[in-house]
């Protein structure tokens, strides 16, 4: 028989804390890119370009910017020019190439670039898929000279988040009043929480949409409990309802609701079974949990909505 204990965690208030120092290349980190092969590098094979995704991903990654980038609008992304092609006499003949990759971090939506690097490597193989692949092999994803390319793009996107703030809050707002909450709380949450001033004003809007998300969400669960139990008064539908109870936040404005539904049950149960239904209710979240608990949405709402993005990056070339 499933078990008729359950145990749900408590929560409570709002606080909201960020960093300070944005000069800080850890702090910086906090940005997260995405990484995108463009269609674009002509006769460059499948096996290489794949290569070079994960060099940029190892890239981004030691920099502290691989982060959650459900948001992919900000991107680092490749561009390779073959400057020479030579044929290597022997048994059998090699393929040597020099290649100039040049990677850029910018706004992929509105086309804008923020900063560019170049570097060269070179790479020798039997055919034009191993020689690319020792070439790319060639890549030092640990180099300084990475570190102002990174550190520029950045700080690019933090100016982005601080200019754009107030319109990001507003979307967000007009979102809410549509009742798209998760979206609202999803465009809330993208916003790093090393920009600290537009990080503060989005956590101080998310609260009001999140206890609308929670109120809503909460009276949908209730009605489908109290329709649950009605149905059918039985153990097994008695843990069915604990466990669509369990999704209930306690702030929400109808959890008074809930205890009249468990004392009938409990009764119920008792009832049936001569054992008690032993409901613990839920408590508020710790302040340090109200955050996470936005971003969970957040993250959520970005991850189901994950689609083809096609990139505005053709005049950085």
């Amino acid at each position: 028989m499933k078990s008729l204990l359950l145990s749900i965690l408590l929560v409570s208030g709002l606080t909201v804390f960020a960093q300070n120092d944005l000069g800080r290349l850890d702090d910086l980190g906090r940005v997260a890119l995405a990484t995108y092969i463009p269609e674009q590098i002509e006769h460059m094979p499948v096996i290489a370009k794949n290569m070079l995704a994960n060099k940029l991903a190892q890239i981004v990654t030691q920099a502290g910017m691989s982060g959650n980038a459900y948001n992919e609008r900000f991107i680092i992304t490749p561009n390779i020019v073959v400057l020479t092609k030579d044929l290597i006499p022997g048994a059998p003949p090699m393929q040597a190439y020099t290649l100039n990759i040049n990677l850029y971090i910018g706004d992929g939506i509105n086309g804008k670039l923020f900063s560019s690097h170049s570097i060269t490597v070179k790479g020798v193989g039997e055919n034009e898929t191993k020689a690319y692949i020792s070439a790319i092999k060639n890549m030092k994803t640990n180099d300084p000279s990475y570190r102002s390319f990174l550190e520029e793009g950045k700080e690019r996107i933090i100016q982005y988040y601080n200019s754009k703030c107030d319109f990001i809050v507003r979307e967000a707002k007009t979102l809410a009043d549509q009742n798209q909450y998760e979206e609202a709380i999803y465009e809330l949450t993208s916003v790093p929480d090393v920009c600290k001033d537009c990080f503060d004003k989005c956590m101080t809007a998310v609260a009001p949409i999140y206890r609308k998300k929670i109120d809503r969400d909460c009276q949908m669960l209730v009605t489908q409990a109290n329709s649950i139990w009605a149905a059918n008064q039985t153990v097994d539908a008695a843990n069915d309802v604990a466990d669509i109870l369990s999704q209930i936040e306690p702030s929400s404005a109808c959890y008074g609701q809930i205890k009249p539904l468990v004392s009938k049950i409990s009764a119920r149960v008792y009832q049936l079974d001569k054992r008690e239904w032993k409901y613990i209710l839920r408590k508020q979240e710790q302040v340090s949990e109200r955050i996470s608990a936005y971003r969970a949405i957040g993250v959520a709402y970005g991850n189901g909505q994950r689609r083809h993005v096609t990139y505005n990056i053709n005049n950085w070339y």
